[in-house]
């Protein structure tokens, strides 16, 4: 079973996923980075993979993927950074990035190291879901390989239940139609937003992202589904401290306040 598949049928409730850009703030860092938030008892890990225009990305992951752009992360090598990491790592492993990269890497090529190195799902914001059905989805299919869609609060209904339909894994639930960035709370919109999928009763598991940065969102992202994905503020104290311990040590501690 794939670990994404296997993480939600064994664990329902209060799942944490945590995003961070692969070169970021070092080049050489990526494996110790995971194996780091494995121990703090992470779930499951989002890398991000560095693009010069991210375009669904606030500011602070921005920096980030310049950064790690700068220090000479490429796809290549983020993939030689991942081998062996299989060998203690369990939890599932995502990949995050944006189109343009993957494609000129190859996608069929993409996901066969994918399977190679334990990559687990891929999360692409700027593919097309048409491109996904037609192109996409039937490579990915034969590696085993969950391609995670991304609704808005302006997703309507049906397409909502398309997604539902024809991805695996889990949908990430985006808390806003904005950039990604720590938010100090959900708004009355936003928890609307929440109770109408809540109330579509829909067959995959959903996972809440953008904005989770202390204990007011986190447990408003636990209540609406079955975790929450936190990125922005993650990054921000890596970036402050140099260290995925100490970092994951002071987000702990903000999530409680």
């Amino acid at each position: 079973m794939n670990r994404i598949n296997q993480l939600f049928a064994t664990k329902s409730e209060n799942i944490l996923s945590i995003y961070f850009c692969a070169g970021h703030p070092t080049l050489e860092g990526t494996a110790h980075t995971i194996r780091t938030l494995e121990q703090k008892g992470v779930d499951m890990i989002e890398v991000g993979i560095p693009f010069s225009d991210p375009m669904a990305d606030g500011p602070v992951i921005q920096d980030a993927a310049t950064k790690a752009l700068r220090n000479g992360m490429t796809l290549k090598t983020l993939f030689s950074q991942l081998e062996g990491i299989r060998s203690d790592v369990k939890m599932p492993l995502i990949l995050m990035g944006y189109l343009n990269p993957i494609m000129q890497f190859g996608f069929d090529a993409f996901c066969q190291r994918c399977v190679e190195v334990g990559i687990d799902g891929v999360i692409i914001p700027d593919l097309p879901f048409k491109d996904y059905l037609e192109d996409y989805k039937p490579i990915a299919d034969k590696y085993d390989i969950r391609i995670i869609m991304l609704i808005t609060p302006e997703t309507s209904d049906e397409r909502i239940r398309f997604i539902d339909d024809n991805t695996d894994g889990f949908i990430y639930m985006v808390s806003s139609a904005a950039i990604t960035g720590a938010q100090k709370e959900f708004n009355d919109a936003k928890q609307a937003y929440f109770s109408r999928i809540n109330s579509m009763n829909l067959k995959h598991p959903r996972m809440i992202g953008f904005g989770i940065s202390n204990k007011q969102t986190l447990e408003a992202a636990q209540r609406n589904a079955s975790g929450a994905i936190i990125g922005s503020k993650f990054v921000n104290l890596y970036e402050e401290t140099g260290d995925p311990a100490k970092a994951m040590d002071k987000l702990l501690e903000a999530l409680k306040k």
